[in-house]
């Protein structure tokens, strides 16, 4: 079987490393790839929002399977480019990945169809959304509606600072066309999980749930990135079955609306005292929690078959998953990332230990051939043990033979699971 998969970050390095684990006979592709997918199978030189190229790709190869990572292909329609052309792809239309490419819109649907979530109100106009923020009163969130790669949303502890939040999106460029619409949100305080839901539509299987670490810092302080880590299992006290719920009537409403979403549907959840509230959907894997979840998921038919009877527009089977072990992953960032990261400096890796992957997110060869800073994510650093505390060792003992100028990194990746299980 031949795989195509779109992108070159630490989410696409796992799901090749997932697929190639589970199945070692299948002829990976990676378009545009990196160089740990390299490791794996042929990585070729088209960017992942080139769709015209990715079709040709897959129609000269005969891949049996194409497999989206990242949000801007499928914000570009490349589902339904490729479906168009008859040639089996994993993940929703352009129509139903409004879930994530819209927050304006997900925000609305959830409103709509009584899916628990935030107060919010969307603004185009700056002095509409100070009279907003006014009204809502301090803490708030200010949102981006559009994509900025997990950056888009400002905390704002008083009113001043929900003003320049609002002047740099709506009256300046900050986020750029992203942020030139604002939801003006409640914000809600609790412990957020990320669900990952695998879905032909109807049908779903939800994946085991992970926790993220967006601030920079130790302790969450510093500004919000991508996600500087994450670690599964989870064990919190939450409403049993809600986050099904929540699944299943987001599919109705996107259904009802005539947005069927096939793929992988992500839930960001909040458990606030009245039980789960949706922060956001995207409509792919997260970055890093799916180089969290690769190395230790268990699931019943393989991740392969699940994909590829989605793909083909069949309905899932009876499907069981789990997580087979404790991950905790750990991000390895760019020299002055978030803001502004340091790209060619020289990455010395070595062998990794047992029980631990290294996946590759921003890196390159130079020309050279050495391995070379290319992203503001450099490198995620998992590490598999038998309990979070055993997993975390291995991770940091792996981090600390990682080298390159400028890193940055947090130590405390999954620090509320180790305080719970300690009582605290």
């Amino acid at each position: 079987m031949r795989v195509l998969i779109v992108g070159g970050g630490g989410r696409e390095h796992a799901l090749a490393w997932k697929l190639k684990t589970d199945s070692p006979s299948i002829e990976l592709i990676a378009a545009p790839g990196n160089p740990g997918i390299a490791e794996l199978g042929e990585c070729v030189a088209v960017a992942a929002t080139d769709l015209e190229g990715l079709q040709q790709l897959a129609r000269n190869r005969a891949v049996d399977l194409t497999v989206v990572g990242p949000e801007a292909p499928l914000s570009l329609g490349i589902v339904d480019h490729f479906r168009a052309a008859g040639l089996p792809i994993f993940g929703p239309t352009r129509a139903a990945a409004e879930i994530e490419t819209s927050k304006a819109f997900a925000k609305r649907l959830m409103l709509d169809a009584g899916i628990p979530t935030a107060r919010a109100e969307v603004h185009t106009e700056v002095g509409a959304a100070k009279a907003a923020a006014r009204t809502l009163g301090s803490p708030m969130v200010i949102k981006a509606s559009g994509l900025a790669s997990g950056k888009g949303v400002i905390i704002c502890r008083t009113i001043q600072e929900a003003d320049t939040a609002i002047e740099e999106m709506l009256g300046g460029d900050r986020f750029g066309e992203a942020g030139h619409e604002v939801l003006v949100e409640e914000f809600m305080s609790g412990e957020e999980l990320s669900v990952f839901a695998i879905t032909d539509g109807e049908r779903f299987v939800t994946l085991p749930a992970l926790q993220d670490h967006k601030r920079l810092l130790d302790q969450d302080r510093g500004p919000n990135t991508g996600g500087m880590g994450a670690y599964v299992p989870v064990t919190l006290d939450a409403p049993s079955g809600q986050a099904e719920r929540i699944i299943d009537a987001t599919l109705t409403a996107l259904r009802e609306r005539g947005r069927p979403f096939t793929g992988l549907l992500y839930a960001g959840l909040m458990l606030t005292r009245d039980g789960f509230k949706v922060v956001e959907f995207n409509c792919r894997f997260g970055d890093p929690e799916t180089q969290a979840l690769m190395p230790v998921l268990d699931v019943e038919p393989d991740l392969l078959t699940l994909m590829t009877v989605v793909a083909r527009g069949d309905g899932l089977p009876p499907t069981r998953a789990r997580a087979q072990g404790v991950c905790v992953t750990t991000v390895l960032a760019a020299a002055n990332y978030p803001e502004t990261p340091r790209m060619g400096d020289v990455i010395s890796i070595g062998s990794a230990a047992p029980g631990v992957v290294v996946f590759h997110g921003g890196t390159a060869r130079d020309a050279d051939g050495q391995l070379v800073t290319a992203g503001g994510r450099v490198l995620a650093v998992s590490a598999v043990g038998a309990t979070m505390m055993d997993a975390r060792r291995r991770g940091a003992e792996a981090a600390d033979a990682i080298r390159f100028a400028g890193m940055q990194r947090r130590s405390d990746i999954g620090w509320r699971e180790i305080a719970r299980a300690s009582g605290n």
